[in-house]
């Protein structure tokens, strides 16, 4: 009989017992461990049955605990039962991956009848393993309003489960928790309403079944609503029975519909079920055979809580709780801690009628039942290799990034405060509260500039006193409250003392806190304006956080559980993003994260060669950061690292980052003409060859200016400065800063315009020459307009607004040395080192502010500048040009070359692609600059590439990077990756 036409006969037997009064009216439940071929398993259980002794039949009732973190006694115990008592399971604990895979092969293959491994993994097998990581918890996955992403983390859990060779997770809780006191549920349950706990548990457990794990729903029949950890007593339950079916049985009657294949029945004492004293429900007849099976009709496996429990310990000995646990109407007695004595006292029973050896064997039965389920009929050996890789996939942590950033929710916003804007008025600083919170501060300093303190817990009224003058002078304090714990008896490890610091800083100034751990704990926050929950303390939630707070990515969650009267069930919702990135996971862009390792080959293949010391890569898609990563060291002796924070001389990127980006502002506002002439801004070249040239020649190098000249060699003579252009200490008339220990004269930024304008022009005009020339002339035209110097208008009216705080010039000024990385030994000109200054000389002599070069930044700064550009215009709270304006600088402006105004293009033939990939449209723009930087922004795709590397230290000469092709070969890897 097919399981369509078995599903109509037991539909129809179901009938029968509604009108005898057996079974409670609707509850028609499939049996669910029947399989897609019914006939095969039957035959398969017959024949594995039949093969089996009584004594090693009851040995499948059974299911032990084992770890792979113990020592070899351990190991000798597991393998003594398994061989001597024909366990029918283990539950593995505590230990690691490649431990487990090989002791679980060495255990199925001592095993008679292949064992069923389970693991109660809440949230992902690294509640148990280390080297795996750890999904979101259940009051996490609460909060998270979208079923369909619990979905696809079940699934990916039973992808973990079966690469170990395991089989049933012992999940989802379904508990409604409906007590904030609640000591073992709490946070392991999905929240308070049973409806959005029901919609919750059966995405997971879903995700499980459809993919080949058995999901078990525990705490059979609620353990939501109890003061007592069941772990240590038994817990007490006075509720009436229809509130129990009411609120408590909902999610299962709802899941048993949905072919859930497992309940675990809890150790609670619950009167209004079964009047025995001291009687815990699993050990309860009127509770696990009565109710569950009769009255609820469920069909699956019956799993007892841990037998090892105290809340059930206390009250029966090993061996004599398995029997009772049995004779209530459980089929697998879980953490059995004397399997030997446990059967010894079974048989007994039999022989004394408490059981009858038919209803045993039928237990039997659907135990082997469930193994065919999991396939344990065509059993296999793990294959270990590399198995720690194979559960630590990219899949792997896109669901978890996506999981735990739908969950943060904004629980309070008070005056709109988030997420923050305007944020050049605003002064920043983060306090952490229990931990470190590196990850937090981190990415903080992703968004603007944040200055960071940190103190313990609990600390002293006089530290709170120092801390809170520290902190006065700053307009916004973002607190990480950190080191929450989960017990409600101690306040959720949250100090009175620093609750009291919080609210002497939202007396004076705005406040946001972030509480990464127990939403319960948001009970001694209430009053406060600008709450968000995070809801667990990981790297996860302390990357995610910020994001939302700057406005990278949106609010989406809502608070699963009532705190308070302010912070009640349903708390949160949805707060738009701000237009700023957003860092996540390739995957989560539908790019490959496994390509993308392939930069990593190029990258050391440069630093081999010795093509750059160091360098950066970063990529968007989408307007998310979702590669980042650092190579090699500052130099090459590796006096320091390169990291995400190391700033670098971006040469020739500064003539689109900087004095490209004004002209675009200038032109979105009608005054900045392109087809006007030079004169037209500058009158002062009236009567020389410049005047007339036209400003989108100019822009576009198409205006017969020379590629560069040499200024600084009129300056030195016989290979030494000119004592009167340069001193070694500042002196009245020598201010200007050309390097460490070199000032010159205040006259120099004057004598360079004077001979850049006398200088001639190429013999063919409107002929295409790349022209270092053109930016001069921009600038000056920019300055003349703005009336302000350029640095001073491009940190006003763009780096500041948008938060980038090492996008500058003249970095010695303001950052410290060893954050910025060296350039070139500068043996020709200025005879030292060069370091904080800029690397051309033009540019040095000119101030360190000239509009072909000057500019210093980090890859994440350029990285915002560049989707200020693909968002055309637009970044957070500020619009600085039109669309039309992006279009117009960005598109090819001729034939005589691939340029556009200021920007870059790919070569316009195909299969070409210049200085950017061959694969890069033809849309694409960007740059690229002397010292070995580039950044490209392609808008049919969305996508920006950063690189930043001093390929010129220690000398100019060298050219490696440009003859290897390092940026364009790491460009084709990006693109590669976005292949399907």
């Amino acid at each position: 009989m097919d399981k369509k036409h078995w599903s109509l006969f037991s539909f129809l037997i179901l009938l029968g017992l509604f009108s005898s009064g057996k079974v409670d009216p609707f509850v028609a439940n499939e049996d669910p461990l029947i399989a897609e071929d019914r006939m095969s398993q039957e035959n398969w259980v017959d024949s594995v049955f039949q093969s089996l002794s009584f004594e090693d039949r009851l040995g499948q009732l059974f299911m032990v605990a084992a770890y792979s973190n113990k020592d070899q006694r351990h190991v000798d115990e597991i393998s003594e039962l398994v061989k001597n008592e024909n366990l029918g399971g283990l539950i593995f604990f505590q230990g690691g991956p490649n431990r487990q895979a090989r002791l679980t092969n060495y255990y199925q293959a001592q095993a008679k009848t292949p064992l069923l491994i389970a693991m109660d993994a809440e949230w992902g097998i690294g509640m148990r393993l280390d080297s795996v990581p750890n999904f979101p918890k259940a009051m996490t996955l609460g909060a998270i309003q979208n079923p369909n992403l619990i979905y696809e983390m079940g699934a990916e859990i039973a992808r973990q489960f079966k690469e170990l060779g395991m089989h049933i997770n012992f999940a989802p809780v379904v508990d409604v928790n409906s007590n904030p006191e609640n000591p073992v549920i709490g946070y392991r349950a999905f929240g308070e309403n049973k409806e959005m706990v029901t919609k919750r548990a059966v995405a997971y457990m879903k995700g499980l079944q459809d993919n080949g794990v058995m999901a078990n729903a525990k705490h059979f029949p609620g353990h939501g609503d109890t003061e007592t950890d069941s772990h240590h007593d038994l817990p007490v339950i006075n509720h009436p029975e229809k509130r129990i079916w009411e609120i408590d049985l909902y999610p299962y009657q709802e899941l048993f519909r949905e072919d859930l294949m497992s309940v675990m029945v809890a150790h609670l004492n619950v009167p209004s079920l079964d009047q025995g004293a001291n009687i815990p429900t699993s050990l309860s007849k009127p509770v696990v055979t009565d109710l569950l099976q009769k009255r609820m009709n469920f069909q699956g496996l019956i799993f007892t809580d841990a037998l090892n429990m105290r809340g059930v310990a206390n009250f029966s000995k090993p061996g004599e709780v398995d029997l009772k646990a049995l004779l209530a109407g459980n089929d697998v007695l879980l953490y059995s801690q004397d399997v030997p004595k446990a059967k010894v006292l079974i048989k007994e029973a039999v022989e004394r009628g408490l059981i009858s050896e038919n209803e045993i064997n039928r237990r039997v039965k659907k135990v082997l039942k469930a193994k065919y389920w999991a396939g344990l009929d065509h059993y296999k050996p793990i294959d270990t290799y590399r198995i720690a890789d194979r559960l630590n996939t990219p899949k792997t942590r896109e669901v978890i990034e996506k999981l735990y950033s739908e969950s943060i929710t904004v629980a309070s916003n008070k005056d709109d405060l988030l997420p923050f804007q305007n944020l050049d008025l605003k002064r920043f600083a983060s306090l952490t509260i229990g931990d470190e919170g590196t990850e937090f501060s981190k990415f903080l300093n992703n968004y603007t500039k944040v200055d960071h303190f940190h103190i313990p817990k609990a600390e002293s009224e006089s530290v709170h006193y120092n801390l809170m003058k520290q902190l006065e002078d700053y307009d916004v304090v973002i607190v990480g409250l950190m080191g929450v714990s989960n017990n409600p008896q101690r306040a959720f490890g949250i100090a009175p003392g620093d609750i009291a610091l919080l609210r002497n800083l939202e007396a004076r100034q705005k406040l946001t806190v972030v509480l990464f751990g127990n939403a319960y704990g948001a009970k001694a926050l209430e009053g406060f304006g600008n709450v968000v929950l995070a809801y667990e303390n990981s790297t996860e939630t302390q990357k995610l956080a910020p994001q939302v707070l700057f406005g990278g990515r949106p609010s989406q969650g809502i608070l699963p559980v009532t705190v308070s009267g302010e912070y009640s069930h349903g708390v949160g919702g949805y707060l738009p993003d701000a237009n700023r990135l957003s860092y996540g996971t390739p995957e989560s862009v539908g790019m490959n994260s496994e390509v993308l390792e392939k930069i990593d080959e190029v990258a050391n293949r440069m630093i081999q060669i010795q093509a750059a010391p160091g360098a950066n890569v970063l990529v968007v898609k989408a307007g998310k950061v979702v590669f980042e990563r650092s190579y090699g060291y500052l130099d090459y002796s590796k006096s320091a690292p390169v990291s995400q924070e190391t700033i670098y001389d971006l040469a020739s990127v500064t003539k689109v980052l900087a004095t490209t980006q004004a002209a675009m502002f200038l032109h979105s506002r009608g005054e900045l003409d392109m087809n006007k002439t030079l004169v037209n801004y500058l009158p002062e070249l009236k009567g020389t060859n410049k005047a007339n040239l036209v400003l989108k020649d100019v822009m576009a190098h198409e205006a017969g200016l020379k590629a560069f000249i040499p200024h600084y060699v009129k300056t030195v003579q016989s290979g030494q400065w000119r004592g009167d252009f340069y001193k070694p200490t500042p002196q009245p008339g020598f201010t200007r800063p050309v390097a460490n220990d070199m000032y010159g004269i205040d006259a120099l930024r004057d004598s360079i315009w004077n001979w850049t304008v006398q200088s001639e022009l190429l013999p063919k005009p409107n002929k295409y020459v790349y022209s270092d020339l053109t930016m001069y002339f921009m600038q000056a035209v920019i300055e003349r307009i703005v009336n302000q110097p350029l640095d001073e208008f491009l940190d006003q009216n763009f780096y500041a607004p948008l938060g980038l705080n090492t996008l500058t010039f003249n970095p010695f000024l303001k950052i410290p040395l060893e954050k910025i990385a060296p350039t070139e030994n500068d043996v020709a000109f200025r005879k030292r080192q060069i370091q904080g200054y800029v690397h051309d000389p033009g540019a040095a002599m000119y101030g360190g502010v000239a509009g072909h070069a000057g500019l210093f930044g980090t890859a994440n700064d350029l990285a915002v500048m560049m989707q200020l550009m693909l968002n055309k215009g637009t970044y957070g709270d500020i619009t600085l040009y039109k669309p039309e304006t992006v279009e117009a600088f960005t598109k090819r402006q001729s034939s005589l070359s691939r340029r556009g105004w200021g920007w870059d293009k790919p070569e316009p033939e195909v299969g070409k692609g210049g200085s950017a990939s061959k694969l890069a449209p033809k849309s694409t723009f960007g740059h690229t600059g002397f010292t070995g930087t580039c950044v490209w922004a392609d808008p049919e795709n969305q996508l920006v590439y950063v690189f930043l590397s001093n390929r010129v230290y220690p000398e100019a000469e060298n050219n490696k990077l440009l003859e290897e092709g390092i940026r364009t070969k790491i460009h084709d890897i990006i693109y590669e990756s976005m292949e399907k």
